[in-house]
């Protein structure tokens, strides 16, 4: 172990309390991502935790009644130097209210509360992360560049142009989203997320009187829906979901109309790019009836690529250095770390260790996630991967 990384162990473990009494001020300023208005107060404990680590920080986000998120930087910076991006969010799937059903709480090494693990937890991490740098006195040669969002959850519909921006002038990115599994596997990649409507133009008629004159946009449905379920394709990581439809009037009138959403799931830009167009292209089946089919890959796939495989070989090699085993997985979800990879080095799940992500039993292991937030310090004084 070199000597740097068992200073940083020691320290870390140290810094226990500010860990655990952080995620808990975050867990218990509940922040649905659906209800902005409810994020001022984890906004202030985050912005204050963050400037008490030696990072100024303002609010993003500059359209009236869009969520605002927080970016930060070091107080003292040098011009033209390299950065590093650090992406994480405070919104939760959690409704308000949650947190009286179930409390924050602490059973010896598992932290237990809604938001925990996905991803306050990981917030809390880049702050003893960053103690850690100062009060250790360690150089950084690649300044660090902090964006958390307030989105995420619902697919970062706002503060995706902000991640892109960042994302473009960075030489890394890594992202605090939580590990895989109870191994804690590293997120290497991630499947490509697309969302597409479609709608069935039919024509109205009496189911009893006069059926034949109608056209049933249910019927079309039926027809298009197996179509769809058609494209999936195991081997290839393919997968392609109706999640919910919509239609009719009555059961004795032929329906004029219907709808379906679709989730589709993607290994690789390349099979994202053929899905979207298999599926833009359905015709309609049955006679006059109109389709009209909207929708995109909204998250393109965060692959393999030559630039993220190095960089996961750094992270990888720094977790030897502290004693710590890393294993790497592909995630069937997205997270930002598919937007930032489109543009520098990615690696993602650097966060918590724990389980239970949008689940009732969401919780975190303190002694790996401590673990995490010492490798977190080795990567970002780390200087620019060759």
């Amino acid at each position: 172990m070199r000597p740097n990384a068992a200073r940083v162990l020691e320290y870390v473990h140290s810094r226990q309390p500010l860990l655990t009494g952080l995620i808990r001020e975050l867990v218990e300023a509940e922040s649905p991502s659906a209800h902005p208005e409810t994020h001022d107060e984890v906004r202030r404990i985050l912005r204050l935790a963050l400037a008490d680590a030696g990072l100024e920080s303002r609010e993003a986000g500059s359209h009236a009644g869009e969520p605002r998120h927080v970016f930060a930087r070091p107080a003292q910076r040098e011009r033209g130097k390299p950065i590093q991006l650090i992406v994480g969010h405070f919104d939760t799937v959690w409704p308000i209210g949650t947190i009286e059903k179930r409390p924050f709480r602490i059973d010896g090494n598992v932290v237990h509360g809604p938001g925990s693990f996905d991803m306050k937890g990981g917030l809390a991490q880049l702050v003893v992360a960053l103690h850690a740098i100062r009060d250790l006195e360690l150089p950084m040669t690649v300044a660090p560049v902090v964006f958390v969002n307030a989105d995420e959850e619902i697919g970062s519909r706002s503060s995706t142009r902000f991640i892109r921006m960042l994302a473009r002038r960075a030489s890394r990115a890594y992202v605090l989203e939580p590990a895989l599994g109870e191994r804690g596997d590293v997120k290497t990649a991630r499947k490509g997320i697309g969302r597409f409507t479609v709608t069935v133009y039919g024509k109205a008629a009496h189911a009893g009187l006069d059926p034949e004159s109608g056209a049933s946009a249910i019927l079309e449905l039926s027809h298009v829906i197996q179509k769809l379920f058609a494209l999936n394709d195991v081997e290839r990581g393919i997968t392609v979901n109706v999640g919910t439809v919509d239609g009719g009037i009555q059961p004795n009138v032929v329906a004029p109309h219907s709808s379906a959403v679709v989730d589709v799931r993607v290994p690789t830009i390349a099979a994202g790019n053929e899905i979207e167009y298999i599926i833009h292209s359905i015709k309609a089946t049955t006679p006059n009836v109109r389709l009209h089919i909207e929708g995109a890959i909204g998250r393109p796939s965060m692959e393999h690529t030559p630039r993220n495989r190095k960089l996961w070989e750094h992270v990888k090699a720094t977790g030897e250095d502290l004693g710590i085993e890393l294993h790497e997985a592909r995630a069937g979800g997205g997270s930002d770390g598919n937007t930032t990879s489109q543009f520098t080095a990615t690696v993602d799940g650097l966060g918590p260790v724990g389980d239970g992500a949008h689940a009732v039993h969401e919780h975190l292991l303190v002694d790996k996630t401590l673990e995490r937030a010492a490798l977190l310090t080795m990567l970002l004084t780390a200087p620019e991967v060759s």
